[in-house]
């Protein structure tokens, strides 16, 4: 616990006792004949919470024990296994899509060199060193194995008809990203700044150049230490350099596109690590028995599933939200809004009671106090069978706060939300959004960034990574979690976007794909390629004809809408085709916020644009892209 004796705030921590059905530890007295232990040293995470002294963090562990006192565990406790040496780095390659690199039965070899022929030059040194790191297990092993030497990995494959010298390359091979002079790569390794210009401001994200080229560039890298946390109203605001080719939230791309995306940012938030010098461990979770059914203890993927029965496309259980709706019905002024609990034997039978009536609508809401509510909601969260940060990246999400700058861990923060399940990813981004909306009541329920993420924070926390660690451990991961939770609070509307070099990849693998599609078109029956082909020109022909007279046409097949012409200039956006589609047909009961206009095809799959997006600009990327209007998939 923290005292404070005078002005000065002390750190002195009891014992701590685990309790085996919630996962956490509660505060156990301490023997009158027990030496006292010497006082925790700070490390960076804890400096802007030791402000708060960390005191409702203890509280919260000890109400958690106290409403679960008595309870008999029913549920197998999720045990985690480090993977064996090899073992890691199989699952890595496995996950990012390349397992055809020690595994020769695996699919898809072709989509493995062309994932391949897209990476940075920081990204192919992550997937050089799991190789290499692999083939030395396998060969201590003495087990034959048939893992390709680097070299070979990272040959640039020759398109049928292209020169080798067409490609950007530089001279170990390496792909240039996009948005660097290949001079400038080869020489700096960083997008060159234009003599007389002011360097970027440090609060400007750039997303057109890898992170962890940035990172490897950055002249500010501070090897060994990391940024210090700052308080509420002293963390920066970022903002994103400008795209005219539109944002790319999550949710906006074809899952198609989206598995590229997760393989991309598992590689290059490895780069980003590897880059500052981190070691991530990973864990994976042994197989348990859990509840198949029900509301509370069920996995959040089995609890989706019985909601979309119900109410499809449900992306956030239906308890939760409903939960979130009754606390701000109630209002988000009431002081101290989750940090006060609901009475333990009320919660208990408000649990009860939704396991049995809750699906058949017979709850009776009117009755549930807001403490109730928020307390029943906290216990949504920590008695999730795996949790919400995941097992294998929770450890990844702690290690953010090593790296040395505010602008890495808010960059490595992007990419782990991309990494996470889309079941995880939507149900947290509902989190963090309810508890922004709690905070924008402070001066009235008292409730900062910081008091929201430190009363949170324990029903983040998972048992399964504190089995053997010391009372310093738990402290350092309990600020730790804190603030990595106060980071998704602040950023959630930078945190749950795609960069752009990350789309650009996956347009570049689209493309290449395409380009096989069509090779082997061509293998086809010659009477049926020459009624394809003929099909295709005349369609070829029509298109390049409206773009060469100055105009795009829309669809909407959904809203009866067979073409709509839209003249192209250089300023018109996204927003402008929208809100010409809507006032042409007054008939339509669309609201404007449910319709999005679609890039669809050429290089992407699917892609709901962002309303600022370029037209002009756009079009430019992606020249064979169709234009569609039709209602947003919720």
């Amino acid at each position: 616990m923290i005292t404070k004796r005078g002005a000065k705030t002390r750190l002195t921590c009891r014992p701590l006792l685990f309790h085996s059905r919630t996962g956490h530890y509660c505060v156990q007295s301490r023997p009158k004949n027990a030496q006292e232990k010497p006082p925790y040293r700070r490390c960076n995470s804890q400096d802007s919470l030791d402000e708060l002294a960390m005191d409702d963090y203890w509280k919260e562990i000890e109400i958690i024990q106290h409403s679960r006192e008595g309870e008999v565990e029913t549920q197998e406790e999720l045990q985690l296994k480090v993977p064996d040496e090899g073992e890691q780095e199989e699952a890595w390659l496995t996950e990012a899509g390349l397992a055809t690199l020690f595994d020769e039965s695996a699919s898809d070899p072709e989509d493995s060199m062309v994932l391949l022929s897209t990476l940075t030059r920081t990204q192919a040194a992550a997937v050089e060193k799991r190789v290499e790191t692999l083939k030395q297990t396998l060969r201590k092993r003495n087990r034959p194995h048939h893992v390709p030497d680097v070299r070979d990995i990272f040959k640039q494959p020759t398109v049928e008809g292209e020169q080798p010298s067409s490609r950007s390359e530089n001279r170990k091979g390496d792909a240039v990203p996009d948005g660097m002079c290949h001079k400038s790569f080869l020489e700096n390794g960083a997008a060159p700044v234009d003599q007389g210009q002011a360097p970027e401001s440090e609060t400007v994200l750039n997303l057109e150049v890898s992170f962890s080229e940035q990172a490897l560039n950055s002249r500010q890298l501070l090897k060994g230490s990391a940024a210090p946390s700052e308080a509420d109203d002293k963390l920066p605001s970022f903002r994103f350099s400008q795209d005219r080719t539109g944002m790319t939230k999550v949710g906006d791309l074809a899952p198609e596109d989206m598995k590229k995306v997760r393989r991309l940012a598992l590689i290059e938030m490895t780069a980003l690590f590897d880059t500052v010098g981190i070691e991530l461990k990973t864990h994976k979770a042994l197989k348990l028995k859990v509840k198949e059914s029900g509301l509370f203890g069920v996995p959040l993927v089995t609890l989706l599933e019985q909601d979309q029965r119900r109410l499809p496309g449900t992306k956030v259980p239906l308890l939760l939200q409903r939960l979130i709706c009754h606390i701000e019905d109630e209002g988000l002024d009431t002081e101290g809004l989750l940090r006060i609990p609901g009475v333990a034997t009320r919660v208990k039978v408000v649990c009860q009671e939704l396991e049995t009536k809750f699906y058949e609508g017979l709850f009776p809401w009117e009755s549930l106090k807001q403490h109730d509510a928020a307390s029943v909601m906290k216990l949504f969260i920590r008695e999730l069978p795996h949790p919400l940060l995941t097992v294998e990246y929770l450890s990844a999400f702690i290690s953010v706060l090593k790296l040395p700058t505010k602008k890495q861990q808010l960059q490595a923060l992007n990419l782990l939300v991309l990494l996470l399940p889309e079941s995880s990813r939507d149900t947290l981004k509902s989190l963090v959004e309810f508890f922004q909306r709690v905070i924008d009541h402070k001066e009235q329920n008292k409730m900062t960034l910081n008091n929201v993420a430190v009363v949170m924070a324990p029903n983040f926390m998972f048992k399964g990574f504190r089995s053997k660690i010391t009372e310093q451990e738990e402290f350092a991961m309990a600020t730790g979690t804190a603030n990595i939770l106060r980071l998704l609070i602040r950023y959630r509307n930078l945190l749950w976007t795609i960069p752009k070099f990350i789309m650009n990849q996956v347009r570049k693998q689209n493309a290449e794909n395409q380009r096989k599609l069509n090779r082997e078109r061509a293998m086809r029956k010659l009477l049926k390629k020459m009624a394809y082909d003929r099909e295709k020109s005349d369609k070829t022909e029509k298109y390049v004809s409206d773009i060469a007279q100055g105009f795009i046409r829309v669809q909407a097949p959904q809203f009866l809408k067979v073409s709509m012409a839209v003249q192209l200039t250089d300023d018109l956006q996204a927003s402008d085709v929208l809100t010409r589609f809507l006032s042409q047909d007054t008939s339509l009961t669309v609201r404007r916020e449910d319709v999005c206009l679609y890039e669809i095809g050429g290089n992407i799959k699917e892609r709901c644009l962002d309303e600022e997006t370029y037209m002009k600009a756009l079009l430019e990327l992606n020249p064979s892209a169709e234009w569609v209007i039709k209602s947003i998939q919720r």
